[in-house]
Formats: structure tokens, sequence, C-alpha cells
């Protein structure tokens, strides 16, 4: 009759570990495990805030992976990160686009309906962010990721320099408008 073998893994074999050792490591590889599959939601709401203030979000490589989840995560009707620091004169919100009232006009679509015209806008939704008590900047989120956004003229002001696709985008739209009608001298 032989004698059956204790299986041992081949990273244990010739070393002795304590059950204590071993309770510890088991746990340590649960809590690695628990943190890589958490899920990826749980976004700093203060970075966020900064990040959407900031003149180009894409420009900053911190600002890209959290800004792009929050798109995700609103995009899936989770709700908008807070920040308990910002104080209530810093804080950011989001709403969903509805056009034409809540889109701007070089983003909003009209097409002929048999009840008369269908609205859309390019956009999804807009995150407002409000510095200091007054708007700073509104950014224009699509669901495949697009965004665009919105400077006040305040913020202009104190950046100096900022992404200005949004201001582009309306100079472009105005310039496509048909002339204005010539004054009626009868009328």
């Amino acid at each position: 009759m032989q004698k059956s073998q204790k299986v041992v893994p081949l990273a244990t074999r010739g070393k002795r570990r304590s059950a204590g050792v071993q309770v510890v490591m088991a746990l340590g590889v649960l809590v690695v495990a628990a943190a890589f599959s958490a899920p990826a939601r749980a976004v700093d709401g203060c970075l966020v805030l900064l990040c959407f203030a900031a003149p180009s979000w894409r420009a900053i490589p911190q600002c890209v992976p959290p800004i792009r989840q929050v798109l995700r995560d609103l995009a899936r009707g989770r709700a908008f990160p807070t920040c308990a620091m910002s104080g209530p004169a810093n804080s950011a919100s989001h709403q969903w686009a509805s056009a034409p009232t809540n889109c701007p006009a070089q983003y909003t679509r009209v097409f002929e309906g048999e009840s008369g015209p269908i609205y859309s806008c390019d956009y999804t939704g807009a995150v407002a962010i409000n510095i200091e008590g007054a708007l700073w900047a509104r950014t224009w989120w699509s669901m495949a990721g697009d965004t665009v956004t919105e400077f006040t003229p305040a913020a202009k002001a104190k950046l100096g320099t900022w992404d200005s696709q949004f201001d582009n985008d309306y100079a472009t739209w105005l310039a496509s408008l048909p002339p204005p009608a010539p004054p009626c001298p009868t009328c």
C-alpha cells in the first residue's frame, strides 16, 4: 500500500509557514482582489469639480480617467459625484439636454414632423460648474463621450486661455445663418 502524499503548492514547497502567516497572506490576497474587482464608479467629486473648471480637462492627464468615468456614469443614469470640501459657493450639477430650451443654438437640430417641428440636441446633458457662487462653465456631453465646454465671460477673463471649440462652433453656426431680411421701407 502506497502512502498518500500531501499536495503542496510550488511556491511553498520547502518552506513552512505558520497558520497566522497563511491567514494574513490570504487576507492580503482578498483585499487586493476586492480592490481590483470593486466598481470603478467611486469618482472623487472634488477632483471632477476641479477638472471640469480647468481650461481643458483633456490637456490634464490626471483629469481624463475621472471625467470619462463620470460621463459613463451619467450615461448610465448614475448620480453626479459631490465634493463636501468645496463649500456652497463652488459646486457642480448635471442636467439633461432638452432642445430647444436647454441646448446651445449651434447644437440644436430641427426636423419637420407631422405635428410641427421636432427638436433634438447633439448633446445628451450638461455639467454646470459654479465658482464663487456664479456659473463658471457648462460642459455639454454626448453618449459617445464627446464634450464641448461653454465658458462664461468671467471664466474667460480669469483663465486667459481655454478650449475654444464651443466658441468656434457658435461662430461657424452664426456665419451659416441666412442674412437678415432688409428693413421694409413701406411697413
